[in-house]
């Protein structure tokens, strides 16, 4: 698989620019569908905005962009170039324009839209689309913090906890990881423990 960076998590950024509110909405998507589906929540919610610009792009090469009734190539394609530079794929971008009664020029709507989208971006982080494993793993009680502490340890998460008469723990790792956790885990318990592969799946991690 080609390495791909996408957006970790849905996110917004408000810039205001001589009193213009510009209102940056990004969402993670893989499919055109999912990325319409997200403008057309947008343009419902800010049905009173005088512009909903957006954009998007997907790993398959999709891109696509509208300038909403701004000027031609003043909101929709520095949307684009911003996350083109960033090397993201799979969002959708949408920046909702609240006039403020004066005029920006040009120069100045490529810059505002620009920032928004920008700052959209960083508050939805990127990530990494790699392999990660799910693993389960059955334990003593007393053993549970030290456990944790190597799941974090070896980059891996823990997304589940069921106590019964031992505790089991549903971890996912980065498949990379895998190997370091259960040497651990060895070495921790001499050997009594070992855990359960229960999957595979692609999911993004911290850029």
């Amino acid at each position: 698989m080609t390495e791909i960076f996408v957006p970790l998590r849905t996110a917004e950024a408000e810039v205001v620019e001589k009193r213009s509110r510009f209102i940056g909405s990004i969402v993670p998507v893989t499919s055109e569908e999912e990325a319409r589906t997200h403008i057309e929540a947008v343009k419902k919610r800010h049905r009173d905005a005088r512009h909903n610009c957006w954009c998007y792009r997907l790993e398959n090469g999709v891109e696509r962009y509208s300038d909403d009734g701004e000027p031609q190539g003043t909101a929709g394609v520095p949307m684009l170039s911003v996350f083109q530079k960033a090397d993201v794929t799979n969002l959708c971008c949408v920046v909702t324009r609240y006039f403020g009664g004066v005029l920006l020029g040009a120069g100045g709507l490529v810059r505002a839209y620009s920032q928004t989208a920008r700052d959209a971006l960083d508050a939805a982080g990127v990530g990494r689309m790699q392999p990660w494993t799910r693993l389960r793993l059955c334990a003593p009680y007393p053993l549970l913090e030290q456990l944790k502490l190597l799941c974090t340890q070896c980059s891996g998460q823990v997304e589940d906890i069921q106590y019964a008469d031992q505790v089991a723990l549903t971890l996912l790792f980065p498949s990379e990881q895998v190997n370091a956790f259960t040497g651990l885990v060895t070495e921790l318990t001499a050997g009594g423990l070992s855990a359960e592969v229960l999957g595979e799946l692609m999911a993004p991690s911290v850029k």
